[in-house]
């Protein structure tokens, strides 16, 4: 019997985040999700259980609601950037989850190394 697509994509996040989890013991997770109509990003503290600092493209001060392409996402990974030097952030590892790391997703991861976070 075939997987189906969502199956797949569960048992890929699964295992991508499992492995990040063993290599990376307590550092701030960068967890993207991306859909067909948005990016969004958290900064995430599992040992706390605490949300750091997110930003989206559906946020009106970024300026790009309704656009979802490689320049959007840049926009959101420099804001992230942004918004973990203020919360005290210098280093995460970068959890694509199911995404594969192109397009979006790696526009997205290049815009917050420029911003200065280390991953």
């Amino acid at each position: 019997m075939a997987n189906s697509k969502r199956d797949l994509f569960l048992k890929r996040r699964l295992r991508v985040r499992n492995k990040l989890r063993k290599i990376n013991p307590g550092k701030v997770r960068l967890s993207v999700h991306r859909s067909s109509k948005n990016i969004s990003v958290q900064l995430i503290d599992d040992v706390k259980g605490v949300t750091l600092a997110s930003a989206s493209s559906l946020e009106k001060d970024l300026g790009i609601i309704g656009k979802n392409n490689v320049e959007a996402a840049a926009k959101v990974g420099a804001a992230i950037a942004e918004r973990a030097k203020k919360a005290g952030v210098e280093e995460c590892y970068f959890d694509r989850g199911g995404f594969l790391f192109h397009g979006r997703v790696k526009a997205l991861a290049d815009a917050a190394r420029e911003g200065g976070l280390k991953f």
